[in-house]
């Protein structure tokens, strides 16, 4: 069963009620669409699931189903690079000169590059715990171990 068929399958059965549609990267394994339905009258939800591979990731739309997951489909589509096929998704969040999808975790945060991490104050120290010998550097998760000062 497509995932069309299989969103349109939960519509009839009287899940009406579109509440979200997102992503997560799965890094290797590509990632997963997951699409949250509610059914207003039984007050119950479902939660529909879809993978996709990392290459040319992408999925027919539902908007035909749902006119409501045209602009979840368009947010996913510009932080992940996921396509919705049958969908003109144009931009919505980022500007135009932006290049990149930055929810996938394989894209480097530039603030993550260019500022030090987790900055020169941790919770609980005062400016007198400054004064003693430096500490180790860290350096924040998802950041490419020879980029950013060291």
């Amino acid at each position: 069963m497509t995932w069309f068929d299989r969103v349109q399958a939960a519509r009839d059965e009287g899940f009406t009620f579109f509440d979200f549609l997102t992503a997560v990267d799965l890094e290797a394994e590509g990632f997963e669409v997951v699409l949250r339905l509610w059914d207003p009258l039984r007050h119950k939800e479902i939660l529909l699931r879809e993978q996709v591979p990392r290459d040319a990731p992408s999925l027919p739309t539902v908007t035909d189903l749902f006119k409501g997951a045209g602009w979840h489909e368009r947010a996913t589509a510009e932080m992940f690079g996921i396509a919705f096929v049958g969908h003109e998704t144009q931009r919505l969040l980022l500007s135009e000169a932006f290049d990149g999808t930055p929810l996938r975790k394989d894209f480097v945060l530039a603030a993550r590059v260019a500022k030090r991490w987790p900055g020169a104050k941790e919770p609980g120290e005062s400016d007198a715990d400054l004064q003693a010998p430096s500490r180790r550097r860290l350096q924040a998760p998802g950041t490419p171990k020879d980029w950013g000062p060291q």
